[in-house]
């Protein structure tokens, strides 16, 4: 299915007659450009509500690659919440395809069109992360190096096994400073994300993309991403 672009930066929905804007989170590229058999569920920014979000998830058919359209002013503690009551319904449906993926739709600066992030597979803690591996066996744990993420100025990063690596970082540097704490490891390592809650969806996404620009050979990115303030 491909978008025009006219649909991106401001995506409208037309309900009971009142007018309702969603400001996409603004990426520079996607390796994601065109999906099929799909639908559509809308995170509106609403400082009416009690929660300052409105979920619109109407059209959902939990058989098909479900867009999630998320307004990038919205905040993790608003967003996190929704997402994961969507990830449930999911999963808990009668009506079930193996194959249907999860997408956060973003405006694709550089191609001028659509563009999607996927995360099928992600599961959010709404805790610190310290507090969930607390309460597991270290024994069964990789090596870990974790970001925490106060803003996109401001990252801590920490190989956990040895508190010396220690790196305060920002978006631009990143990618830069993670080679350099892990150039001499030689063990499999697990990055886990850890991100306060009072950042923007924009800036989440931000953090992801750029995240995914590290290829290591011993380094994966955890599905477990835990949203805590």
């Amino acid at each position: 299915m491909k978008y025009l672009f006219s649909l991106i930066i401001l995506l409208i929905l037309f309900s009971c007659g009142n007018e309702k804007v969603i400001q996409l989170p603004e990426i520079s590229h996607s390796e994601i450009t065109e999906i099929n058999d799909v639908s559509a569920a809308y995170l509106f920014y609403d400082e009416t509500q009690k929660d300052g979000v409105e979920l619109n998830r109407k059209n959902l058919i939990s058989t098909t690659n479900w867009l999630v359209n998320v307004d990038k002013r919205l905040t993790l503690k608003q967003v996190i919440p929704q997402i994961k009551l969507l990830q449930d319904k999911k999963s808990n449906s009668s009506h079930k395809n193996k194959k249907a993926q999860n997408y956060f739709t973003c405006n694709d600066t550089h191609r001028k069109n659509l563009g999607f992030v996927e995360f099928t597979d992600v599961v959010y803690y709404e805790q610190s992360s310290g507090k969930y591996f607390s309460e597991i066996s270290e024994l069964k744990l990789p090596k870990r190096l974790n970001i925490h993420v106060n803003s996109l100025e401001d990252i801590n990063l920490v190989l956990v096994s040895n508190q010396l690596d220690f790196k305060t970082s920002n978006k631009l540097k990143l990618i830069n400073d993670l080679k350099s704490i892990l150039k001499n490891e030689k063990e499999f390592i697990e990055i886990i994300l850890e991100i306060n809650d009072s950042i923007s969806f924009q800036d989440y996404i931000s953090i992801k993309l750029t995240l995914s620009e590290l290829v290591l050979e011993n380094v994966i990115i955890s599905n477990n991403e835990f949203i805590s303030n």
